[in-house]
């Protein structure tokens, strides 16, 4: 027997347009490339929205068309996401951190048919025009006065004039919620890029788990800054999730330096920001060189790489913040654990609760993880045992865009390339990437506990430990790190604190000193490069 309800498909215009009738005046605050501030609403971005799906209806994009855009966090960015997905066409986020040749391969590999670009990336975009023949029309994300010049890029139409010359009224298309909406590439670490296609139904359904009590938590009430880029895995989803809950929004565009995310925090009255750990220790020493505070922060979202118990006690301790880790990828929206105290946790004192929320915690409803070992036998979910982790769920990609197949197995699961351990309460901890587990006569070491470890030493802002062949124990683990300014490199002091977090065979090996660790486009360590200039590392030095 069939029920008796109502089947209106998830769409991202219902989004919009539910925001601009429920939350008309709620401010989006957005920070523009020159450093000045532009004020909007829900209702004039629905309005700017509307008229740019006309726009792009009047340039020829048709329905399944993958329309680019290279562009910071700002409020013409938000109004993309909403227009190209809206009306029937994809929106596919590059990120302009890639090098070259990979940004020429997604065009390409796209095939987008106009790019939205904002005027810093013109030289970029004059490469792309030259290179990539599927891109018919380019569009330049400013005011007329602010065009770039045309000097290799003839024919640039200008975002401001596009919109003024439409109407505001537009009839969203409906279609079927499985209709694709946005286009993400990974960072393509090994091999070419591959594109993760998201559907209006995985957007809604993540952007609905976001917002729960134990995920980000986000209200109507809240003030919530996305500083994890809107290229990247669509901004963590904050916004589709800000608007879905009718919280205040502020984009804080490509300046996310720690003086400049204070300011945005303290000025608009955040109470929810997002980003990689890296971002939040700059935020870090910013307050303390400046003696500032943050006195309407109370969460902040971290993920993207481990993040150290060292950054959850700090920003409880000085600020009252509370840090909100979780973990996921480019294929699950980017949602799929977070580490949420529970009820039963909720009695411990500080510094246990810190620990509890540096895991990569529970799956939320939605999504269901298992680990497997090496003939793919389902592993105890005891805490101690550990093995590649497996996902499948709502808002879990089902294979890549143009590639033959899909990538998961006759059960639905999907290889991430993690190792893990999940206890008997469901809590996942990763305690490594696949390529990244040191191998060393015979056991097991994690590279992330390590990190984490040296990270917490009061001289050390940033930490990489890779394996190096070694002559006796197949690998041993070297440690990269950065030392914070105005302090001096004391190799004999970070092993003496890492004596105390670790067992002692798991103590690396030998400690190297950098003024900066290689990152990727999407800001985690590029271990591949550091693994490549240390290869000979153990096998050469004199002992």
């Amino acid at each position: 027997m069939q029920g008796l309800m109502q089947d209106r498909q998830l769409s991202i215009s219902s989004l919009i347009e539910h925001a601009a009738r429920v939350n008309a005046a709620t401010p989006i605050v957005s920070r523009q490339i020159d450093g000045s501030i532009h004020r909007t609403t829900y209702a004039e971005t629905a309005q700017r929205a509307r008229q740019l799906a006309n726009a792009l209806r009047r340039i020829g994009v048709t329905a399944g068309d993958r329309i680019g855009t290279l562009a910071w966090n700002t409020h013409r960015h938000l109004e993309l996401y909403y227009a190209i997905s809206g009306s029937g066409a994809v929106c596919h986020t590059i990120n302009p951190r890639l090098f070259i040749d990979q940004i020429q391969y997604i065009v390409d590999h796209a095939e987008d048919t106009v790019l939205f670009f904002d005027p810093t990336f013109t030289d970029l975009v004059v490469d792309i025009a030259r290179n990539c023949g599927s891109v018919r029309t380019f569009v330049a994300l400013c005011r007329r006065e602010e065009m770039p010049d045309d000097a290799g890029l003839a024919g640039v139409l200008c975002y401001e004039e596009l919109l003024a010359a439409e109407d505001d009224v537009f009839e969203w298309p409906e279609f079927p919620e499985e209709t694709a909406a946005a286009l993400c590439y990974t960072s393509g670490t090994t091999g070419h890029p591959k594109g993760v296609l998201y559907t209006h139904r995985s957007t809604i359904l993540h952007a609905y788990a976001s917002v729960m009590p134990d995920a980000f938590g986000i209200s109507a009430r809240d003030c919530v800054m996305p500083a994890s880029s809107m290229y990247h895995a669509n901004a963590w989803g904050l916004p589709y999730a800000a608007m879905l809950a009718g919280a205040k929004l502020v984009l804080p565009c490509n300046q996310l330096g720690g003086a400049d995310i204070t300011e945005l925090v303290v000025a608009e009255a955040v109470t929810i920001s997002c980003g990689v750990p890296t971002i939040w220790l700059g935020v870090l020493q910013s307050l303390e060189a400046e003696g500032r505070t943050l006195p309407t922060l109370r969460t902040l979202v971290v993920s993207g790489s481990a993040c150290p118990v060292s950054l959850i006690t700090r920003f409880r301790e000085r600020h009252d913040v509370t840090i909100v880790h979780f973990w996921g990828m480019t294929e699950l929206s980017p949602l799929g654990t977070i580490a949420r105290v529970s009820h039963g946790e909720a009695t411990l004192d500080a510094q246990a609760l810190d620990e509890i929320r540096s895991r990569q915690g529970r799956p939320l409803y939605g999504v269901e993880i298992e680990i497997v070992g090496d003939g793919g036998e389902t592993l105890a979910h005891d805490g101690t045992s550990f093995g590649d982790l497996m996902v499948r769920g709502w808002w879990v990609a089902d294979g890549y865009f143009r590639q033959e197949g899909s990538f998961v197995d006759d059960k639905g699961w999907f290889k991430t390339g993690d190792v893990a351990t999940i206890d008997a309460d469901g809590v996942m901890r990763i305690t490594d990437r696949s390529k990244d587990v040191i191998k060393s006569g015979g056991e097991w070491i994690s590279s992330i506990d390590l990190e984490n470890a040296a990270v917490g030493h009061p001289d050390v802002a940033e930490a990489a430990v890779i394996g190096i062949p070694h002559p006796k124990w197949d690998e041993r683990p070297l440690l990269v790190a950065v030392i914070r300014p105005g302090t001096t490199p004391d190799a004999a002091s970070i092993r003496d604190y890492l004596s105390a977090h670790v067992a002692k065979w798991q103590l690396p090996d030998d400690i190297v000193f950098v003024d900066e660790i290689p990152h990727t486009a999407t800001g985690k360590i590029l271990k591949t490069e550091l693994r490549e200039a240390y290869a000979r590392h153990f096998l050469t030095r004199e002992r």
